[in-house]
């Protein structure tokens, strides 16, 4: 579940009409800042939260191996985004937040995958801990962070958050198939969450590259 970037939409020589970034210094922490002020990346983190809930919302008959499994990438995938969006706060107070989310996502991940034999009650335990650590944290991040676009958005995904973490944990499936429901119907609230915020913040940056003609500014 991935933010929206600590500061507002930029134009010039570092975000294009289309919300596509760049960095002109080629430096790896640069390019992974403007990778992850990026609407589209933003989207693609919503994606990779749909699909694994789609997926167990069309195939609820699927084993506790395979739940485990898919569990298992989304998280690792989730981690990695969460590791890009980190390079996306300028505040570095606000980036610990972000990196831990990210290490929590990863090694959850690996749980899941290392052992996905486990019983649904420890990978309930698993994802219920992982969506309320999150949400916990997205919410200190958008009561905290100054200048936050989109608050709005961001704090409805952390209450999303919260809410779906506190649900696994204190209704904990008795069955494969009633986990993989529940996990799915969180994993499709949670992406459209993810999306509504990704292409608010694409009208955002093209609002502010039709304000900022591109190449103003010194760049001509």
């Amino acid at each position: 579940m991935a933010t929206t970037p600590g500061h507002g939409p930029r134009t010039g020589a570092e975000y294009e009409p289309t919300g596509s970034a760049y960095s002109p210094a080629g430096d790896p922490a640069q390019l992974l800042a403007a990778l992850g002020r990026s609407w589209t990346w933003i989207l693609a983190s919503a994606v990779a939260t749909l699909v694994p809930g789609i997926l167990l919302l069309v195939w609820p008959e699927a084993t506790l191996h395979v739940v485990a499994v898919l569990i298992g990438l989304y998280l690792l995938a989730a981690g990695a985004f969460r590791f890009v969006a980190t390079f996306a706060r300028q505040e570095q107070g606000h980036r610990l937040p972000s990196l831990l989310l990210a290490v929590l996502y990863v090694l959850a991940g690996v749980l899941c995958l290392r052992n996905p034999l486990q019983t649904i009650t420890a990978l309930s335990l698993i994802v219920g801990l992982v969506w309320l650590v999150s949400g916990i944290l997205t919410l200190y991040t958008a009561l905290a962070a100054r200048d936050l676009p989109h608050r709005g958005f961001v704090l409805g995904m952390a209450v999303l958050g919260i809410v779906a973490g506190v649900v696994v944990l204190a209704l904990p499936a008795e069955s494969a198939r009633a986990l993989t429901r529940l996990l799915g119907l969180w994993l499709v609230l949670l992406g459209l969450a993810e999306a509504g915020l990704a292409f608010a913040w694409r009208a955002a940056l093209r609002g502010s590259s039709t304000a900022v003609p591109h190449g103003s500014g010194g760049n001509a």
